[in-house]
């Protein structure tokens, strides 16, 4: 766990996907702030052929003791299949995304699977650049891995600790960065970057575990 002052960030495992014949987990995480329950993507919740070639194994955050009504928002760092599968979990709740994400999910072929994006009742927040979601914790727009991406930055008058999503899939995308989303990353000086596909955070000098 990491953590500013009365914030914290919890990572839970929700997936794990087979990439180029490794097993890769698949992360959410959540934020408890003084004024509300953050969720930072929502994995997957169900198999789809456009997939099968992943052989993914679900481990639902409804199938886990998680209190799915606990959350106040939504953030989506992008919108590929294993960030916005559980989205349907939170109709009526703020899901907040980068516009120019939203516009190429919805109108790029093979970008991602797109009743994911639009199940009924899901309610998105487009925001273009910046943005405070609550005092200490800003959104960042992060091109690289999707043109629309975006992170989360966690500053409470500290070092910050950031939530990357698919930014850097892995540690040396970040101790070498190519993207500018990655050179942002880095500019920020975090303390701890939380991965969606790593089972530790990224720290300076860090080295990343099996």
């Amino acid at each position: 766990m990491s953590s500013s002052p009365a914030i914290s960030v919890t990572p839970i495992r929700v997936a794990d996907l087979v990439a180029e014949g490794e097993l890769m987990p698949v992360y959410v995480h959540v934020i408890d702030h003084p004024e509300g329950r953050v969720l930072v993507d929502t994995g997957l919740t169900e198999l789809h052929p456009a997939v099968a070639d992943m052989d993914p194994r679900l481990h639902p955050l409804s199938d886990q003791d998680f209190d799915l009504g606990s959350v106040d928002m939504v953030v989506n760092t992008h919108l590929h299949f294993d960030h916005c599968g559980g989205n349907h979990h939170f109709a009526g709740k703020p899901i907040y995304v980068q516009r120019r994400e939203l516009d190429d999910a919805r109108n790029q072929e093979d970008y991602t699977i797109p009743e994911w994006v639009d199940p009924p009742g899901v309610t998105y927040v487009p925001v273009d650049g910046e943005h405070e979601l609550l005092p200490g914790i800003r959104l960042l727009p992060a091109p690289g891995h999707t043109a629309g991406s975006q992170i989360v930055v966690i500053d409470a008058g500290g070092v910050p600790t950031v939530i990357a999503g698919d930014t850097a899939v892995w540690f040396g995308e970040l101790d070498n960065p190519g993207t500018e989303g990655q050179h942002l990353i880095r500019s920020l000086n975090p303390g701890a970057v939380w991965l969606s596909h790593t089972h530790t955070p990224w720290k300076p000098g860090s080295t990343e575990q099996a």
